[in-house]
């Protein structure tokens, strides 16, 4: 089943950012979403996750399709490696976290809080529960932040692994990920002219 986005409209704190936004990503492919800071990624991506409504325009094939990775690892710093994955592994009503430990090197860190990681370290564990929610379609916000080109490296062959199974993913990002099977998106066409305040602000973004 695709994700399809149609002459979607979306608000940043009550102001139009992005308007007339289309797309359509098919099982086994990746689309990566470009443009300059502040331009409405972040944006679309957390409407295409149910975090923010549209002003208008459909979505369709989300539901409860989607795992949803931002800039916050999303960690509890007092659970362990694998306790952390256990739990969300739980939470998506799965149990194997093994390929996830393998996709991002974590075995030797199973043991270890979260809390006490290193930026880059805490940033693979975040990207591994991707793995545990058995959900087709990730929606990545600049997923690579704080990793080095080997743990980039680790997460370009999670996600191709995970395309090769027949999952998507929509990815915003400023590097090139060396994914042959990605389209690419540049959204600064669909940016909404300046205009008045629409109602109330986005107080769920962030």
């Amino acid at each position: 089943m695709p994700l399809s986005i149609h002459d979607l409209t979306l608000a940043r704190g009550g102001v139009p950012v992005l308007t007339g936004v289309s797309l359509s990503l098919q099982p086994g492919r990746a689309l990566i979403l470009r443009g300059p800071n502040g331009s409405g990624k972040t944006t679309l991506l957390r409407t295409i996750a149910g975090l923010a409504p549209p002003l208008s325009g459909t979505i369709e094939g989300a539901e409860d399709r989607v795992a949803y990775a931002a800039h916050a690892d999303g960690l509890k710093a007092m659970l362990s490696v694998t306790e952390n994955l256990t739990f969300w592994a739980s939470v998506f009503g799965q149990i194997d976290i093994n390929v996830a430990l393998e996709a991002y090197d974590l075995h030797a860190l199973k043991d270890r809080l979260a809390g006490t990681l290193s930026a880059g370290q805490k940033r693979r564990l975040g990207l591994a529960r991707l793995l545990v929610t058995g959900r087709p379609v990730w929606v990545l916000d600049e997923p690579t932040v704080s990793l080095d080109a080997q743990a980039v490296a680790m997460f370009a062959a999670a996600v191709r692994g995970h395309l090769e199974g027949g999952g998507s993913a929509l990815i915003a990002t400023h590097i090139d990920l060396g994914l042959s099977e990605a389209d690419v998106l540049d959204i600064s066409p669909f940016r909404a002219a300046d205009g008045a305040l629409v109602g109330a602000s986005d107080e769920a973004f962030l």
